[in-house]
C-alpha cells in the first residue's frame, strides 16, 4: 500500500474531524487549502456575487469567468463553498452559527474589520472558546502600517525580499507571479496548527496574527545573518552568486541550448573530484583549456581567487555547456558524478520521471466545465494519514443547501428569503 492511501480503519486525513471556516480572499486562501488537503472540513464563505480572487487569470481556455480563474481553482480545491454576506445582521447571524460548529476560522479583512461588524476574537471566542482566528494581512493588526492595502509587489518591496531580486545593473524586480501572501497563507497554516496543538492540552483557542511582510523576511532566512557570519551583505546578483567573502561572483544559472541548468565551479575535497569530472568530458570533445586541465584543484582556493581567474573559469565552461541541452547534461552529469542539474520549467515538470514514478500529478474532474484537470498532487505523504485532493475547488454557493439546510436546519422558504434578500 502507498503510504499516502486509505485504510477502511483509519480517517482520511489527520485533519478530518476538524472544520474551518476560509473568509479570506486570495490574500490568504493557500492556508484553507493546506488544512483542506490535511483532511479538514473547509468551508469557503463568499459574498453572494463570489469571491473577488475568482476576477484573476489566467482562465481556463483564456476565457475570462468567475468560475473558471486557474489561480482560484488552485487555492481553493479541496474544499466546500458557500454564499454569505457579512455585511447584513442575518449573515452575521449565520456566521456565528456556523462559527459554533467550527475549530478554525482564517480571515483576511483589514484590521479592525471583523470587529466593526461584531464579529471581533471576543465575540467568536464568546460563542466558541475552542476557536483558533487566523488573520492575514499585509503588515499584521498593529503598528504605524496595520491599516494599510497592499498588493504583492508592495509586500515585496518593504519586506526587503524583493531588493535581492535581479541583476546588480538593474533596479530591483518582482519574481514571478504573486508570491507574498503565498507566503503567508502557508505561514497562517502553519501557526493555525501550532495554535491547534496548544488548544489540545489548553482546550483554549486563540487569535493568531499573520503579517506577509513579516512572512517574506522569515523567507530571506540566508541573507539576514550573512553579515554576522561573513560580513557581507548579500546583494541581488541575477544568475551569480555574490556574498563571498573577496567580493567575486560566481555564476549558478548558466544557460545552455533551448535552456540552462544549475552548476557551480567550486574545489576542494569534493569541488575538485566534480570539476575533474567536467574537464574529462570537455576534453573528450577538445573544449578543455589546457590550465584547466592541469590546475590542482584539491589545492585551489576560491575564497582567495581574484574575479580575473574566476572568469577564466568559467568562459570556457559557458562555451560548453551551449554545445549542449539541458538533458545531455544531466544524463552525462550523472554518468561522471557531476554536480549539475536541470532548471526545469513547467513543461518539463509535467514529463518529470521522478514525479511520474510517484504519480505526484492528480487529475480532478470538472463537472461544470465538462473537463479534466491536472493539479500538483499532495504537498508530503504520510504513512498514517492521507493527504491529496478530494474534490474541486466549488462552484458560487455549491454547497448553500448542504450547509444551511442540512446542517443548520434552515427550510426551502428560509433559504429562498435570504437569497431574495441578497444575504445568500
Amino acid at each position: 500500500m502507498s503510504p499516502d492511501a486509505p485504510s477502511p480503519d483509519r480517517p482520511e486525513g489527520m485533519l478530518s474531524p476538524f472544520r474551518a471556516l476560509d473568509l479570506t480572499d486570495g490574500a490568504g486562501a493557500l492556508g484553507g487549502r493546506v488544512l483542506a488537503d490535511l483532511g479538514a472540513d473547509v468551508i469557503k464563505v463568499e459574498p453572494a456575487g463570489g469571491d473577488s480572487a475568482r476576477g484573476l487569470g489566467p482562465f481556463y481556455q483564456d476565457q475570462p469567468h468567475p468560475e473558471r480563474s486557474l489561480s482560484w481553482f488552485a487555492l481553493n480545491a479541496n474544499k466546500r463553498g458557500i454564499t454569505l454576506e457579512l455585511a447584513s445582521g442575518a449573515g452575521r447571524a449565520l456566521l456565528l452559527r456556523l462559527v459554533e460548529r467550527s475549530d478554525f476560522v482564517f480571515e483576511s479583512f483589514p484590521p479592525g474589520a471583523l470587529a466593526a461588524w461584531g464579529l471581533g476574537f471576543d465575540r467568536l471566542r464568546a460563542v466558541n472558546p475552542r476557536l483558533v482566528l487566523v488573520s492575514i494581512t499585509p503588515f499584521g493588526q498593529t503598528g504605524p502600517y496595520a491599516g494599510y492595502r497592499a498588493t504583492d509587489i508592495v509586500a515585496m518591496a518593504l519586506s526587503g525580499y524583493m531588493y535581492l531580486c535581479g541583476d546588480a545593473d538593474r533596479p530591483p524586480v518582482r519574481i514571478s507571479a504573486p508570491q507574498a501572501f503565498l507566503h503567508a497563507g502557508a505561514d497562517a497554516a502553519a501557526a493555525a496548527l501550532i495554535a491547534h496543538y496548544e488548544r489540545q492540552s489548553s482546550g483554549q483557542g486563540q487569535w493568531v496574527d499573520v503579517s506577509a511582510q513579516e512572512s517574506l523576511m522569515g523567507a530571506m532566512m540566508n541573507a539576514r545573518p550573512f553579515w554576522d557570519l561573513n560580513q557581507v551583505n548579500l546583494q541581488r546578483s541575477g544568475p551569480l552568486r555574490s556574498g563571498l567573502a573577496n567580493a567575486t561572483h560566481r555564476r549558478q544559472t548558466w544557460p545552455c541550448r533551448e535552456g540552462s541548468v544549475a552548476f557551480a565551479v567550486t574545489a576542494g575535497p569534493t569541488g575538485a573530484r566534480n570539476m575533474r569530472g567536467l574537464l574529462a568530458w570537455m576534453a573528450e570533445e577538445g573544449a578543455a583549456p589546457p590550465a584547466l586541465l592541469h590546475k590542482d584543484w584539491d589545492a585551489f582556493d576560491m575564497a582567495l581567487a581574484p574575479q580575473a581567474e574566476i572568469d577564466a573559469i568559467e568562459d570556457p565552461v559557458l562555451a560548453f555547456f551551449a554545445r549542449h541541452t539541458p538533458a545531455e547534461l544531466f544524463h552525462q552529469a550523472l554518468k561522471r558524478r557531476v554536480i549539475l542539474y536541470p532548471v526545469s520549467t513547467t513543461a518539463d515538470l509535467l514529463q518529470d520521471g521522478q514525479l511520474a514514478a510517484r504519480a505526484f500529478w492528480t487529475r480532478v474532474e470538472h463537472p461544470a466545465l465538462g473537463a479534466t484537470l491536472t493539479y500538483p498532487g499532495p504537498f508530503i505523504r504520510m504513512s498514517e494519514a492521507t493527504c491529496g485532493l478530494r474534490r474541486p475547488p466549488p462552484s458560487i454557493g455549491q454547497h448553500n443547501h448542504e450547509v444551511y439546510q442540512g446542517e443548520l436546519g434552515l427550510s426551502d422558504a428560509e433559504l429562498r428569503a435570504l437569497a431574495e434578500a441578497g444575504v445568500i
